[in-house]
């Protein structure tokens, strides 16, 4: 997992926590003082918050655990998979365009930031060199040729090779 989506989901449980263990017992023990709880706006909006934040941090300790057992081992070498960076041809555009897939938190399409689980990067998942990925689309197919690829692999090897000296390539 990417260290920093790591530390942005860590960071999110941590601040859901503080709220679940200390902001809401003390907006609903304040609520509670003020008397009759069936007509207590202020009692079942906190309550409803309580509830809400329960749900989201089984959520994110849910993904943390997802994300925890990506294995680089098992993604392909020869193959668009997490972390890859593809180039590819759009027939419908004529085209061609950059995506690298990512994770669904990473995502950022005008960036050319595909999540693996979205229907471009499911579709190229999978793929190699020369291949076509067919896309449906709420506006119709979109044929996708595979022209370049540079996998997660790929990449660590460049790394190993051209040590970074602090400046940009």
């Amino acid at each position: 997992m990417p260290d920093h989506i790591k530390k942005q989901l860590l960071k999110e449980i941590a601040t859901l926590e503080h709220e679940l263990s200390h902001e809401l017992p003390a907006e609903i023990k304040k609520a509670v003082a003020m008397g009759d709880l069936s007509e207590n706006a202020e009692y079942h909006m906190a309550k409803q918050r309580q509830e809400f934040v329960n749900a989201r941090l089984g959520q994110l300790k849910r993904r943390m655990a997802e994300l925890s057992l990506v294995n680089l081992a098992n993604i392909p070498r020869d193959k668009a998979g997490f972390g890859s960076t593809v180039v590819v041809y759009d027939s419908t555009k004529e085209e061609e365009i950059v995506y690298r897939l990512v994770t669904s938190e990473e995502s950022d399409v005008a960036k050319g930031l595909i999540s693996t689980t979205s229907p471009i990067g499911r579709g190229i998942v999978g793929k190699k060199v020369g291949d076509v990925a067919t896309i449906v689309t709420p506006n119709g197919k979109r044929e996708l040729e595979i022209l370049k690829l540079t996998t997660v692999h790929d990449e660590a090897g460049e790394d190993e090779e051209e040590p970074d000296t602090g400046t940009e390539k």
